[in-house]
Formats: C-alpha cells, structure tokens, sequence
C-alpha cells in the first residue's frame, strides 16, 4: 500500500473539549453556553437523569437520556447523533461510562466475581478495548464534542485573611475517568464553584491560561476561529471556455470609379458641394500633374464662366488655370527708363 503525506490544515477541525468541576459548579449550563456558538443543531447525551433538560428555556437542543452506561451505550449515542445531522454533542457525563451502571469498572468487578478467582487483570483485557473503542468514537467524530466529567471532590479549610474567620471549601481534584483521558481533548477546563472556566490544558494558544467567569459566546467564538484559522479551501476550477472565433477582416470595397468628367488638357473632375463659385454653384475639382484645385462650375461647358478658382498647390502646365498672370514687360523708350 502506498502511503503519501498531504499538508496538515485545520478546515475539517472539530473541538473536542472537556469541562471537569465538582457538582453545582456548572457544568452543563457551561457546555450549553459554549455549543450555542459553535453550531446551530445541538444534541445532548443525558445520563445526569434529565439535567440538561432544566435549561430547556434558555438553550435549544435535543436531548438523549439513557440508564445504562456502558462504552458500547455511549458509542450507539454517538452513531445516532452523528447520523441525525447535530453539528455539537454535549456528553454530560463521560464519568459514568467509567462508574457508573455497566461502566467500565462495574463491568471488570462482573468479569472478576464471575471467574471466582478476584484477579481482575483478565477482565480488564476485555473492558479495555471497549473503552478504547467509545475514545475513537469521540475523536474521530464530525461533530464538536464537549464531554463533562465530575471531579473527585475534596474539602479545604480556608482563612479569611480579613475577617480571620476560618471557612470549608469544596474543590475538585483529578476528574472520575481513567487516567490519562484528558490528554485526548484540545482543551481541559475546570470550573469552580463560582462558575470560573480555567483552562488547565489546551492546544489552542489563545486560550493559554484563560480564566474566564461564566463561558460562553467569547470562549465559543475564540475556538472556532483557531479551528478555522489557516484553511485553505481549493478554489473551484472553471470550465475552460471556448475561444472566441477571432474576427475575420472584411475585404476591402472597391472605391467606386469617379464619375468622368469633362476637363481641359489632362486634367480629372469631381464635383465638391463644399465649395461654390461665384455663379453659386459647386466649384469642380480638378486634378493634374502639377497640382489641384477649385475652378468655376462651368468650366467644360457652354456656359460663360466666373473666372473663379482656388489652388491647393502650385502647378505647372500649360494653360494653367491657377497660373498668376505674368506681368506685362515694360518697355524702353529711346533710352527712357519708365
């Protein structure tokens, strides 16, 4: 099998997100908030019984509830929600697929009290690739994922540094999954009791260290610019398109022959409207060797002429009718000069 390398982008992106918090800290509300803005058909897996579905008011989604938690539950929810067109699924929660009723580790303690021998490293070899199976699901899913996991809980006392008085606080410690399942999300946040979303882990720099109260819109809009940032999406080819057929010159029209007009020597005639003699009638053009000009519209003919003419150049045959007249020469009388 041939194996090529094609350039890494980020256009097929989907998030896969993990918001771990101790009860009350908010996290459904936060994973609403979030998936809102990331797209517009957004399911929920329930297993919190009917939790989710409190927020109905305030967010549309579609909401699965189910009993049993096994890895191979949660895979079927992700199949049907993937098939079903949602373009985000909240899991809420991902610990019961560990402790829960037929999770992971009830179904190790099953496969050991069934061999009778307490050695529970058999039935890991057979739970272990379940759980294996439901991770791949979540990742290689095309939808955005955002899973909530419950933290284990631990109680810390604290001093006011201002009143002095002394107060217990509950925090959330590592969350109930198996170990290491963080590190598949690309982004682990944990939320404290007064709802703060504290990104613990995360692949998108933007996000690096954010503290945020009450995530949502800002948090959502940041992640889907990072997933989208840098895509580059072919631009569609266009048909190549036929050349257009190339103009074909025209052949040349023949001049039409001059009409044949009668004129002295070897001159040729046209007849020109924009210039008249002085009888008022168009001026014929003349034509010869040694130049071109106006002469009355008469010339050629019967009719007396006016005598009128106007040259464009200069010429030089006989009978000339632009000709200057040569002056007379004088003449000298009996030595007289005159």
């Amino acid at each position: 099998m041939a194996l090529s390398f094609q350039r890494a982008t980020k256009k097929s992106a989907r998030l896969r997100m993990a918001l771990i918090g101790v009860a009350g800290a908010g996290k459904t509300y936060t994973a609403l908030s979030i998936a809102q803005h990331l797209g517009e058909k957004i399911a929920v897996i329930d297993t919190e019984r009917g939790s989710a579905s409190k927020y109905s008011d305030q967010f549309d989604f579609d909401v699965l509830e189910i009993e049993t938690y096994s890895p191979k539950t949660y895979i079927e929810a992700m199949e049907a929600a993937e098939e079903a067109g949602y373009d985000v699924l909240v899991i809420d929660s991902l610990s019961h697929a560990w402790v829960g009723k037929d999770g992971a580790l009830e179904q190790v303690d099953k496969a050991a009290r069934r061999t009778q021998s307490g050695n529970n490293f058999g039935a890991w070899r057979d739970v272990t690739p379940q759980h294996n199976a439901m991770v791949d699901a979540m990742i290689s899913s095309k939808m955005h994922i955002i899973g909530t996991m419950r933290a284990k809980t631990e109680y810390v006392q604290e001093k006011d540094p201002k009143s002095g008085r002394t107060t217990i606080r509950k925090v959330g410690m590592a969350p109930i999954q198996r170990d290491g399942l963080e590190y598949e999300f690309d982004v682990v946040a944990d939320l404290d009791a007064d709802n703060n979303f504290i990104v613990g882990k995360t692949r998108c720099p933007q996000l690096s260290g954010a503290v945020v109260n009450r995530a949502g819109r800002e948090v959502a809009r940041t992640l889907k610019n990072w997933l989208t940032d840098g895509a580059q999406v072919d631009a569609p080819r266009a048909e190549p398109r036929a050349e257009a057929p190339k103009p074909q010159p025209k052949a040349a029209k023949p001049a039409p022959a001059p009409a044949p007009v009668e004129a002295e020597d070897d001159f040729e005639a046209d007849d020109v409207d924009a210039v008249h003699c002085d009888c008022g009638i168009p001026a014929k053009y003349v034509r010869g060797k040694s130049g071109a000009g106006w002469v009355c519209g008469h010339v050629g003919t019967e009719e007396p002429t006016c005598g009128f003419r106007m040259k464009e150049a200069p010429i030089e045959v006989a009978d000339d009718p632009f000709a200057e007249e040569a002056p007379e020469p004088k003449v000298h009388l009996n030595g007289a000069h005159g």
